[in-house]
């Protein structure tokens, strides 16, 4: 019903409670729905409605505020109805698609070596004496005669000489293990040890016999009581293991040139190259020298910033060599085995060809098949790895990336040059650092077979310092084996491989001094191994959103709001109260407060009276009186004032119409 306007007639006519209601909506402002205006509606929504932006927006104080809530509340807003959008879009959407992309993968680079890291003839004049005496001691130990001499070896009488190398370090045949009873070689002198005794050649106890086990005795010079006795259960590594030890120490006094000139050339090792179908020769293949190994070769080494790629998986299109290995010329007493090596490592590696390398056998044909695989893990918290390994305190005498082996192989030869004062022959030497030798270093030998027992038990802190790389490239190996050349087509091969090499036809090359080599891909498939943190800060937020939303129906502008009204408006309200609080007491501190005289007690301060009511007139006249204050007593009402006037003079209208009904 239409309320009525101003001097209607019809307000008269209308029920007191009509005509209130009516009063009531003339006086009270219209809002919600039936809002007047847009403005007052809009009001109304905002300090109504659960969104909370919009409430901000309204009851904030400050322009500031105001516009960073408007900006809030319109980010959001825009942000619902862009991903609103793009459900939307995804829903409706039903094509597929389909990529199909071929990739090329880098092709490793592959480091060949031979096993035989010289020339016997080269080395010969370098190695004679040690041989002879290598020679001495195995017809001492085995009663060992040479036959027949190869073409490449001298004919020897073995005449008694001056062992200086077995003076050096002796050789040791037990009698006794038990009793470490001992016969030293050459001399045959027999002699009980008291010093420590090392087995090499495996942890567990030797039951064979006794006169199986043949060692070496090492001592300080400075110290001839300290010595330690190392033992083998094979003469033949306790052969070859002495051996090593002078050949290390010859070979760390020839100039580096000296021995890349004694080591195999490009043109010597590799017979015919083809790399993805195409031709190649050694000009493909960069040179580095390792220490143990020679003189070795790098196909696809990255050298000049180019690295190969190949397009298509099988051994027609990988790296496919043959290899003269000439093993006619070969070191008898530091390499037992025939062939070569390799290893497959990336561009940036240093390849230990003396830990991981593969041997490639002779007379056969090697095909190793790659699968590609690259891996990255987190590093802290997640793992304990270095990314780079600048951080971890051990100074890298590679040059090149950081790998767990290299951190290793550099803390032990940095501990080598800090105890014994000078370099492994086998590694990289330090800046200022020389190589051992026992001219200058007679101690070397003792003091590196101690470090290393250290190293081997994990007592010389390099395991703890050094950490694996997070980043890591692998090429996992299939390798199978097939006899090659095979003997229908020996004969003519061997005939064209010899013209090849420029030998006369009457002198064909022997088919145990080659190796054919194929390296390739078996499928273009890069397998990636990435980890990936469980949890998030995407996932923490999502998670508390899905708990605010679920229990206390919160959105981000909520918690914003949140934190402005119980943190920022609830500091300053503390902050104002405290500045007024400050500001009283230094007002009231400057105006000195006046004197007061102490109020008279009244009758109603008398301690007697505990009463809750107040005191009667009996009460009162009952109360003690003060011994030394007299207080005046509550007199008695006058009760000749007490006269009640009419309090209606003149009678109620309604009591008045009463009567006259």
């Amino acid at each position: 019903m239409e309320p009525p306007r101003p001097g209607d007639t019809r307000e008269l006519n209308m029920a007191p409670g009509k005509t209130i209601k009516a009063k009531i909506k003339k006086t009270l402002p219209v809002t919600g729905p039936q809002a007047p205006t847009v403005s007052e509606l809009m009001h109304w929504y905002c300090m109504n409605t659960n969104t909370h932006g919009c409430r901000r927006i309204v009851v904030s104080r400050g322009r500031l505020r105001r516009f960073i809530w408007i900006l809030l509340t319109l980010s959001a807003v825009g942000l619902i109805l862009w991903q609103c959008a793009e459900l939307v879009m995804s829903y409706y959407t039903a094509s597929v698609s389909v990529t199909v992309q071929f990739q090329k993968l880098p092709f490793p680079a592959v480091t060949i070596c031979n096993i035989n890291p010289y020339k016997y003839s080269a080395m010969k004049e370098h190695l004679s004496e040690l041989d002879k005496e290598t020679k001495n001691a195995l017809e001492t130990l085995y009663g060992f005669t040479e036959g027949k001499s190869k073409v490449r070896r001298d004919a020897d009488d073995w005449n008694a000489t001056e062992s200086k190398f077995l003076e050096i370090i002796p050789l040791l045949k037990f009698e006794d293990l038990s009793k470490k009873t001992v016969t030293e070689i050459p001399s045959g002198n027999k002699r009980k040890i008291e010093t420590s005794v090392f087995h090499q050649g495996s942890s567990m106890v030797n039951t064979g016999d006794p006169q199986d086990v043949v060692g070496f005795q090492l001592c300080d010079p400075n110290n001839s009581s300290d010595c330690a006795v190392y033992t083998f259960s094979s003469g033949v590594n306790a052969i070859q293991e002495w051996y090593k030890l002078h050949y290390m120490n010859i070979m760390a006094q020839i100039p580096l040139e000296t021995k890349v000139n004694m080591g195999y050339s490009a043109e010597d090792l590799l017979l015919t190259c083809f790399f993805d179908g195409i031709s190649c020769d050694p000009r493909n293949f960069t040179p580095f020298h390792h220490p143990l190994h020679g003189n070795c070769y790098t196909f696809n080494s990255g050298e000049n910033g180019k690295v190969l790629t190949t397009s298509t998986g099988g051994s027609e299109y990988g790296l496919q060599v043959v290899l003269y290995i000439e093993e006619a010329d070969y070191n008898p007493f530091l390499v037992t085995s025939t062939g070569a090596k390799i290893i497959i490592h990336d561009q940036n590696e240093y390849p230990f060809i003396e830990d991981i390398g593969t041997e490639i056998e002779t007379a056969t044909a090697t095909s190793i098949g790659m699968h590609f695989t690259r891996s990255h893990k987190l590093s802290k918290p997640y793992s304990d790895c270095t990314e780079t390994g600048t951080d971890i305190p051990v100074a890298n005498l590679y040059n090149k990336s950081y790998s767990l082996q290299i951190c290793l192989h550099s803390c032990f030869q940095r501990a080598m040059v800090d105890t014994c004062g000078c370099a492994q022959y086998a590694q990289p030497l330090p800046p200022g650092a020389e190589y051992c030798n026992y001219k200058k270093y007679p101690n070397w030998m003792y003091c590196y077979y101690k470090l290393h027992d250290k190293f081997v038990k994990e007592q010389l802190g390099c395991q703890q310092i050094c950490k694996e790389a997070c980043s890591f490239k692998e090429w996992t190996l299939t390798t199978s084996l097939a006899q090659w050349p095979s003997s229908v087509s020996e004969d003519w091969m061997l005939r064209v491989l010899s013209w090849d090499k420029g030998q006369k036809i009457n002198k064909m090359l022997n088919k145990t001094d080659l190796a054919n080599l194929m390296v390739f891909y078996k499928d273009l498939n890069e397998r990636f191994i990435s980890e990936n943190p469980a949890n998030n800060i995407v996932i923490l937020l999502s998670n508390f959103g899905g708990q605010l939303g679920l229990w206390m129906s919160c959105s981000v502008v909520c918690v914003i709001e949140i934190i402005e009204v119980f943190f920022i408006d609830s500091f300053f309200i503390v902050m104002r109260r405290r500045w007024q609080k400050a500001k009283k007491w230094w007002n009231d501190r400057k105006a000195a407060p006046p004197q007061v005289n102490a109020p008279a007690k009244e009758g109603h301060d008398n301690p007697v009276c505990t009463y809750e009511d107040l005191p009667t007139f009996n009460t009162a006249l009952r109360l003690p009186l003060p011994q030394e204050n007299h207080m005046p007593r509550t007199p008695p009402p006058n009760y000749s004032t007490l006269q009640l006037d009419a309090a209606f003079r003149d009678p109620l209208p309604d009591t008045l119409e009463g009567r006259c009904h």
